[in-house]
C-alpha cells in the first residue's frame, strides 16, 4: 500500500554552534501536544512511585510503576525523534507503529490503573500519604489512558489517510 507524504513547513530554531535542528512547530500540532502531555503525566506518575515505593510494594503498585515507566520512555523517544527531525513527525504517523504503540499503551495503562484502584478501594480504612499518592497516580494513569486513546484514534486516521 503506498502512501503520499506531505511535508509542511514548520518553525525551527537553530544555534550557530550546533547542527541540531529543533522542529518546535511539532509541539503546536495535536499529536505533538498529546505526546508532550503524555510524557509530563508519565513523569509525574513515575515520580510519585519513586518517592513512595517501598520494598513491600504490591503487584498492582509494581505493575502501574512499570507500565508508566515503559511508556514514559517510549513516548520520550518518539517525541525526541519528532522534535529533532523535520520529516519524522509526518512520516512516522503514516506507519502502523504509532497506532500499535498508542493502542497497547492505552490498554496496559488502563488495566494497571484499574487494578491499583481496586486494590486501593480495599485499603479504604488504611488512609495515609502513600494511599493518597497512589490514588492520585492511578487517576493520572486513567487520564494518560485517555490521552493514549486519542493518540491511537489520530494515528488510525493518519494511517488510513483520512
Amino acid at each position: 500500500m503506498s502512501h503520499s507524504v506531505t511535508i509542511t513547513r514548520t518553525t525551527t530554531s537553530t544555534t550557530n554552534t550546533s547542527y541540531i535542528v529543533l522542529n518546535t512547530g511539532y509541539l503546536k500540532t495535536m499529536p505533538g501536544l498529546l505526546k508532550f502531555f503524555q510524557l509530563l503525566i508519565g513523569i509525574a506518575i513515575v515520580g510519585i512511585f519513586s518517592h513512595y515505593f517501598n520494598r513491600s510494594g504490591t503487584s498492582a503498585e509494581i505493575l502501574l510503576f512499570l507500565m508508566s515507566t515503559t511508556f514514559m520512555i517510549g513516548t520520550f523517544c518518539l517525541l525526541l525523534a519528532c522534535l529533532t527531525s523535520l520529516s519524522t513527525g509526518g512520516i512516522i504517523s503514516k506507519t502502523i507503529y504509532e497506532l500499535i504503540y498508542h493502542s497497547i499503551a492505552a490498554i496496559l495503562l488502563l488495566v494497571a490503573s484499574v487494578i491499583l484502584l481496586l486494590e486501593l478501594k480495599d485499603r479504604r480504612y488504611f488512609r495515609d500519604r502513600q494511599y493518597e499518592a497512589y490514588m492520585a497516580a492511578s487517576i493520572m494513569g486513567l487520564v494518560n489512558t485517555i490521552l493514549y486513546c486519542i493518540s491511537a484514534f489520530l494515528a488510525h486516521r493518519s494511517y488510513r489517510g483520512i
